[in-house]
């Protein structure tokens, strides 16, 4: 069925590339061996070149391997293309085909994923709204390619703005003074479901991130501290913060049962019947102390549940000391990596990114966020994460 559906997706987009040709740039068709000969005998600059000659599904086919800034650049070649390139459903397409693929998301990259619950246009009311290489386009409620780039992680990097030179020796000036100790606090299901244990990896990982001081500040057995040194430069803190104590925790995930949450109480729901928790009085004083939360959640398939999660996010980061400027980092785990001819040839085995900050509700904060895909056995992912928390909290990382 998902094959079927790719499929029919494909054929609305060649549809909607072929009809718009035909009508705006109908010298543009013909046969390829035509066109090499015209361009041979003719020095006219109006006419087609070879690859807007070409049959539109082969068109389609050439920007379907393209990269978005590619894709850009092909699109500021001529008028032609400039049309092609900027039809709202080729970014539709790009956006549901490669957005189960993003590993990472965030509070402001986050696209609009109602825009792909939406209805499809009409093809023939596309093309009367359409001007050729005009700015006006289809009046349509979501602008499907700037979605895709402010969402794609490769994009994001590529156009982030360059920094001035004074910055930058600013920030080198200012790696040189000692700053105090970020302290985050991680909790989550994915800490305590998975097969491989994330902490027990971290702990365990110097060629990742080095252990700095020895686990402190034990609080009733459900949580420790732990610092690490990131980049053997910027050292920071995690308390994790377990649901209860470790042999409970080990009983329950080999006997699959839930446990008794030791961190949080239900306090019933509110007036539109959402849950409300209420943090133990440890984990309140944490929260008053910390500079920022880890949430560990369980992205393997068939796993979390996304309104006792949302809720009790909700609750951690109330509790915060200036609740709406701690940034919350979520690390979306799974215990082992896919084996890459399963992952090139089938759909992940795992909830994207995009999909599990719409499970955490995370668009609904006002505190800034992250979502990062990252694997326990090897912790790959992790310093990405790493790197955006340290930032929000106003560390100044070299190249950053």
């Amino acid at each position: 069925m998902a094959a079927k559906t790719h499929q029919l997706s494909e054929s609305v987009v060649i549809r909607s590339l072929r009809r718009f040709r035909d009508r705006y740039f109908p010298h543009s068709r013909g046969d390829v061996d035509g066109v090499l000969a015209s361009v041979e005998d003719s020095q006219d600059e109006h006419q087609p070149g070879f690859l807007d000659s070409l049959p539109v599904d082969i068109q389609f086919l050439i920007m379907s391997y393209l990269c978005p800034a590619d894709i850009c650049r092909l699109g500021a070649s001529s008028r032609y293309w400039k049309a092609m390139v900027k039809d709202p459903l080729l970014w539709r397409y790009f956006l549901l085909r490669d957005m189960p693929h993003w590993s990472s998301i965030d509070h402001m990259s986050m696209p609009q994923l109602e825009s792909l619950d939406a209805p499809l246009i009409n093809a023939d009311e596309s093309l009367d709204e359409r001007e050729e290489g005009g700015n006006k386009g289809m009046d349509l409620k979501f602008d499907y390619m700037s979605e895709y780039l402010k969402g794609c992680p490769s994009c994001r990097q590529q156009w982030l703005p360059s920094r001035p030179a004074y910055e930058v020796v600013t920030s080198f000036l200012q790696s040189l003074v000692p700053s105090a100790e970020p302290r985050y606090a991680m909790f989550g299901p994915g800490m305590e479901q998975l097969d491989v244990s994330l902490v027990t990896r971290l702990m365990h990982a110097p060629d990742v991130l080095p252990v700095s001081g020895t686990p402190h500040r034990q609080i009733n057995g459900i949580g420790s501290g732990i610092s690490y040194l990131f980049n053997n430069q910027h050292k920071f803190n995690i308390l994790t913060l377990y649901s209860t104590n470790r042999a409970e925790r080990e009983r329950a995930r080999v006997q699959q049962e839930s446990i008794s949450n030791k961190l949080f109480t239900l306090e019933g729901t509110d007036d539109s019947g959402h849950l409300i928790y209420s943090p133990s009085s440890q984990v309140q004083q944490v929260c008053q102390v910390v500079d920022g939360f880890i949430y560990v959640a369980n992205a393997e398939p068939g796993k979390g549940e996304g309104e006792s999660e949302m809720a009790q996010i909700r609750a951690v980061l109330s509790c915060a000391k200036a609740p709406a400027s701690r940034p919350l980092l979520v690390l979306s785990c799974v215990s082992r990596e896919e084996p890459e001819a399963v992952s090139r040839n089938m759909a992940r085995r795992r909830t994207p990114c995009v999909y599990m900050a719409k499970r955490l509700g995370l668009s609904q904060l006002s505190n800034p966020w992250m979502v990062q895909d990252t694997v326990a056995e090897t912790l790959s992912g992790l310093l990405d994460g790493v790197s955006w928390l340290l930032r929000c909290s106003g560390v100044k990382l070299s190249g950053s």
